[in-house]
Formats: structure tokens, C-alpha cells, sequence
């Protein structure tokens, strides 16, 4: 039913062949994604690569399963390279880099995800393992990071400091005996990318996660009610607030900050009120909207629904104008991020 995943000897030998930087990938998608959504995808990708380069910054979001689904082999690239300035993300999606990078070669995959019985997931169930459509998590480097993370909250309710949940996960990053359990090459995890170049990282809704869990039961287990030592939601919309206003160029001609949105909810729409609230509840009426915007999203226009929302629906909510250059891809992201990131990086 299942076979072990992630680096394979074919895996590796295909990636040290891939040519970094040598337009072939941009070549490949002038010349044949030519309408619809392939169009809409390489107008997009222009587009980010013109923002970039009129000195712009950019934010980009993460919802779905996207760093199970390795998007740190590409995405670590995007921040080293100065093409991603901060990022707004799940739960899921800080932690799952985290696992990967500690348990990649543990997974298991399953080819035959969509025909599984409710008898064969209760055999993965069994033998430890929870299951992200075909990639099956080990039990195991969730109790492995949890351990890391129990410590350092004792010690910031002990010492009465405070911390994003991302501070956290770069304390445990930082540990000088952590290397020794790399499973996958550290440039691959965006993670690092991030620490590395101490950019921003918002995490809404954070408490809905594997950690999250377990950080409700660490205060539960101490008898703590006031979980004070984890900085919450409203404090890092705060804080991205003064990150915008100190990096869009404020006054200048230069364009705002941009929002590349991969999937939808929290993660996209929690990050993207910034500029209202700046505007309409601080009165900061300077504040310039967002410079860029581009959603990739399987989700349909429905009647309510955020994550199908055309962009120009977020003209009435005072987050973008009607000059700020919007792109909607109605596509599978793990297909179409990994490209527009390969263009944007010049491959």
C-alpha cells in the first residue's frame, strides 16, 4: 500500500541536474502558455519580476499542505535571492518544513491515496503515521519537535518572556545539535531561508496545528491558564503593520509591497487587512494599498466565499486599487508556484 518517499537516489540525481538560472524554464512557458490560465500565470510571473526589480518588496502566504508538498526546495531560493521579503502562513505550513527537514526520509508515500480503505488508513493510524493526501507524517518528529518546544516554553514561562510561534521554531532551528538530524539538505527548508535573513513570518489561527495542540495541552499539563508566553494573532497583525509601513516605500515612487497568495484562507486573509486596518482604523490615510496582488487558487467564485473571490472584490474592502496589477490563476499551486517561482528566479 505504501512505499517509503521523499529523496529517493532517482529524486537527487534529477535535481543535481537541474540547471539553475539558465532561462530554460522561461523559454518553456513564453512559448507555450499562451491563454487561459497558463497566460494568466506568465503575466503574473512578469509582473512579480517587474515589482521586484522597481524595488518593491514581497509578501507571500501559504495555506494548504505547501511545505509537505516541498515547496521549500524552491521557495528558500525566492527569500535567498531577495525575491520574498515575508511570508504569512499556517500552522501546518511553519511546522511541516520543520518535520520535513528532520524526518523527510521517514515519510511514506501512497501511490493509491484516492482508493485507500477506511481499513487501510486505520493501518496507517496504527503504525504512526497521519496522512497529508499521498505523504504519510510520522507521529514520530512531531513528538521529536515537541520535546524541543516543551523546553523553551518552560523556559519563557519561567524567565516571563514572550514570543511568535516562528521565534520559537528559530530557537530550535539554532540548536547546536539539531544539524546531526537533517534528512533533506538544509537549503532546501525556507525555514532556514527565513532565520537566515530574519524576515518577518505571521502565523494566523496558529493554534490550529499539530504544535498548537500540543501547546493547549502544555498549559494544561502545568496548569497554566494565561498562555501568555506565545505572542498572539492581534500582536502579529501589529506587527506586520509597522513592517509595512517601514518597507513600502512610503512616500516615494516606488511601488508598495506586493501579495503573492498561494491557496486561500487565513493564511491569505489575515495578512491582506493590514492595509484597511491601517487606513480606516489608524488613520494612517498615507498608507499606501497593496502594489501587487496574484492568488493561485482551485477554489470558484461562490457566493461568500474568500478563497474564490475575483481580486477586484477587494477593492471595496480598501486593499487594493483599481491601478494595482491582479492576477487570479485558478490552478493547482503545488504545479503552479514552483514555476512562477523558477521564472521570477530566472531558470
Amino acid at each position: 500500500m505504501t512505499t517509503t518517499s521523499t529523496a529517493t537516489e532517482a529524486d537527487i540525481v534529477a535535481f543535481s541536474k537541474y540547471k539553475k538560472g539558465t532561462g530554460q524554464i522561461r523559454a518553456f512557458v513564453e512559448s507555450h502558455y499562451l491563454h487561459f490560465n497558463s497566460r494568466e500565470m506568465v503575466e503574473s510571473a512578469k509582473a512579480y519580476e517587474a515589482h521586484i526589480n522597481a524595488g518593491g518588496k514581497m509578501l507571500v502566504t501559504l495555506a494548504g499542505a505547501m511545505s509537505t508538498a516541498r515547496i521549500g526546495r524552491i521557495l528558500s531560493r525566492m527569500i535567498r535571492e531577495g525575491k520574498v521579503h515575508a511570508i504569512s502562513c499556517t500552522g501546518a505550513n511553519l511546522e511541516e518544513d520543520v518535520f520535513t527537514l528532520l524526518a523527510g526520509n521517514e515519510y511514506e508515500h501512497c501511490p493509491d491515496w484516492r482508493a485507500l480503505t477506511a481499513e487501510q488508513e486505520k493501518e496507517l493510524y496504527d503504525k504512526g503515521f497521519n496522512r497529508v493526501t499521498d505523504t504519510c507524517i510520522p507521529e514520530t518528529i512531531m513528538r521529536h519537535v515537541e520535546h524541543r518546544l516543551y523546553d523553551l516554553w518552560d523556559k519563557a514561562q519561567k524567565e516571563g518572556t514572550r514570543k511568535y510561534p516562528f521565534e520559537y521554531f528559530w530557537e530550535v532551528l539554532g540548536q547546536s545539535d539539531l544539524k546531526q538530524h537533517y534528512q533533506v539538505p538544509a537549503e532546501d527548508s525556507w525555514m532556514l531561508a527565513a532565520k537566515e535573513h530574519n524576515i518577518p513570518i505571521v502565523t494566523p489561527g496558529w493554534e490550529d496545528s499539530t504544535l498548537g495542540n500540543m501547546f493547549a495541552a502544555w498549559g494544561m499539563k502545568r496548569g497554566i491558564d494565561n498562555l501568555s508566553v506565545m505572542r498572539p494573532g492581534t500582536e502579529a497583525m501589529q506587527m506586520l503593520a509597522h513592517w509595512y509601513r517601514k518597507n513600502c516605500n512610503l512616500g516615494t515612487e516606488k511601488p508598495s509591497i506586493g501579495f503573492f497568495q498561494i491557496g486561500g484562507g487565513i493564511a491569505g486573509d489575515f495578512p491582506i487587512c493590514a492595509v484597511p486596518m491601517m487606513i480606516q482604523d489608524m488613520e494612517w490615510e498615507d498608507t499606501p494599498f497593496w502594489g501587487y496582488f496574484c492568488q493561485i487558487s482551485d477554489a470558484v467564485t461562490s457566493y461568500g466565499g474568500y478563497s474564490g473571490a475575483v481580486p477586484n472584490e477587494k477593492i471595496t474592502w480598501g486593499k487594493l486599487e483599481v491601478a494595482t496589477p491582479k492576477y487570479m490563476i485558478q490552478s493547482d499551486a503545488t504545479i503552479v508556484a514552483p514555476l512562477i517561482f523558477a521564472y521570477v528566479l530566472g531558470d
